[in-house]
């Protein structure tokens, strides 16, 4: 196989759609049943463009302002050159997808926190449901790619790793050969690939509050830092700041667009406070500053949410209600009983955004040879410590459409390797085949890493409650690595194994790192 694609989001999808398009075939692996179960589906505010009385300097600008300080300024400026050229020439021209546009029929910019131009297009609030579709309709109709669904990747293959050829194992250059998959009849695939393209998506699922997919548990950055890829900033990880405070809806995102068109955050006494945090940005700071507030305002008051009131404060233009720009927000907190042209809706933070990641180049190549990764498995250096709004998108649809070109041309230039290599390495050994997989224990050790990673390694960070972390989630893999040892593989145990490592990396960067910056904050 050419390429192997692990992922079926917005970088993945690209990647493969650009790839057979230059001829090149792809077999996309997902874990999911459907290859739309994933966070671009999920997405709702929009993709960044480019507004008017915009520019890339300005955009760059807003990025750097929102990394705090530790963005890569060349991947920053790539996006903002680069990332609106891929939107018009893919997304606009090529795909047609169904943007919202003016009375006028302009492209409907919004503008969302830390931004200082409204550069940002949407599909209504379901811009990566529109993306997502749109996406999966152009790859069904290539010849050249095929999605191979509820496919669970184990392992990397990699020659110093897996190889039955000794001499392979002295290459200071390890190079990736494909991955070891399971399927959903538990038969494990040896899928060898002349590139891995790692498109996993991010972590929100080790927290017990995220808006995440069940399927964002980290498996890219765990079988990479297995394989021994260089990994970075994996302490940042971004908070939303508004979710849909309800018993019955956990983890459902109430976009940052509310706050660009005019919403504002109030305590429970109907007090705005961001002022007292960010006078300046108020309501539009950076989302670590905002989340940061709001769990100061339930700390302080003892309340359980906050409100975020659209209903008194939303900025029409162009003949809008409410309902018109934010139908899905609209429908779906109507079923709880919520009316958001009348009344504030109640939020709280969850874990929303992997700003680290498997490091990767301008291209997506990581420090493993014939390894790329792209989206929010990746760290480009373009979030740096905060994401800026709505570049996750972009960033995933750039670094899907630079990966599959750069492969796409390594590939011309012939075979990547040789008979020899691809004949040394063995198909799966199961490590052990006693079938004594309990589901209570599973649910419970997802219960303990959740709550681990929430309270410990969550929104404010202290050096005890690293620590604890790091502790507590080192016993557990141990305790697992053995139980994993002697038990039959199965997808979930293979998750809660990825699960527990991708927690286990995450807590000791954060205990590693002293310094409060952007999503990581320290208070010791």
């Amino acid at each position: 196989m050419p390429v192997l694609v692990l992922g079926s989001g917005i970088a993945g999808l690209t990647t493969a759609y650009v790839l057979a398009r230059r001829g090149v075939k792809v077999l996309v692996a997902t874990k999911a049943q459907d290859p739309d179960d994933c966070n671009t589906a999920w997405a709702q505010g929009g993709i960044i463009y480019s507004g008017k009385n915009d520019s890339p300097r300005s955009l760059v600008k807003d990025i750097l302002a929102a990394g705090d300080g530790l963005c890569f300024p060349e991947a920053v400026t790539r996006l903002a050159e680069v990332g609106p050229k891929v939107v018009k020439e893919l997304l606009i021209d090529t795909l047609g997808v169904p943007f919202t546009r003016t009375s006028r029929g302009e492209l409907d910019f919004t503008r969302e926190g830390a931004h200082s131009v409204a550069r940002i297009v949407h599909s209504k609030d379901a811009t990566g449901r529109a993306l997502e579709d749109a996406l999966l309709a152009a790859v069904a109709a290539e010849k050249n790619i095929t999605i191979w669904t509820e496919a669970t990747a184990i392992d990397l293959i990699t020659a110093r790793h897996h190889s039955t050829d000794v001499a392979q194992r002295y290459a200071l250059q390890d190079p990736c050969l494909g991955a070891y998959v399971l399927d959903r009849d538990a038969k494990v695939h040896t899928v060898l690939a002349d590139f891995t393209v790692l498109a996993t998506g991010g972590v929100g699922r080790l927290f017990q509050h995220t808006t995440n997919t069940p399927h964002a548990i980290g498996d890219g950055l765990t079988m990479a830092a297995r394989a021994g890829a260089a990994t970075l900033n994996l302490e940042y990880v971004q908070f939303h700041p508004t979710t849909l405070y309800h018993p019955d809806a956990p983890g459902y995102l109430i976009s940052e667009a509310l706050r660009g068109e005019g919403a504002v955050l109030l305590n429970k006494a109907g007090e705005a406070f961001m002022e007292r945090y960010d006078p300046k940005r108020k309501d539009l700071a950076p989302r670590d500053v905002v989340a940061r507030a709001i769990v100061e305002e339930m700390t302080t008051r003892g309340d359980a949410c906050v409100y975020l009131d659209l209903a008194h404060h939303f900025e029409t233009h162009d003949g809008q209600s409410i309902r018109d720009r934010f139908p899905n927000i609209a429908e779906t907190c109507a079923t709880y009983g919520i009316d958001i042209s009348k009344e504030p809706i109640p939020v709280v933070p969850a874990a929303h955004y992997f700003c680290g990641g498997v490091l990767v180049d301008l291209e997506g190549k990581t420090t493993i040879r014939h390894l790329y990764a792209v989206g929010e498995t990746s760290c480009t250096g373009v979030h740096g410590a905060n994401r800026l709004a709505s570049t996750s998108l972009l960033e995933g649809l750039t670094w899907g459409h630079a990966a599959a070109h750069g492969i796409a041309d390594r590939l011309s230039q012939g075979p990547a390797f040789s008979a020899r290599i691809w004949k040394a390495i063995p198909d799966w050994v199961a490590p052990g085949n006693a079938r004594n997989e309990d589901p209570a224990l599973v649910q419970q050790d997802w219960a303990t890493i959740k709550s681990t990673m929430w309270n410990y390694v969550g929104i404010v960070r202290t050096q005890e409650r690293l620590q604890r972390a790091v502790a507590d989630i080192r016993d557990l893999e141990k305790r697992l690595l053995r139980f994993y040892h002697v038990t039959t593989i199965s997808k979930s145990i293979v998750d809660l194994l990825h699960g527990v490592h991708a927690s286990l990396l995450i807590a000791q960067a954060a205990l590693k790192n002293p310094i409060s910056r952007g999503a990581h904050y320290r208070r010791n």
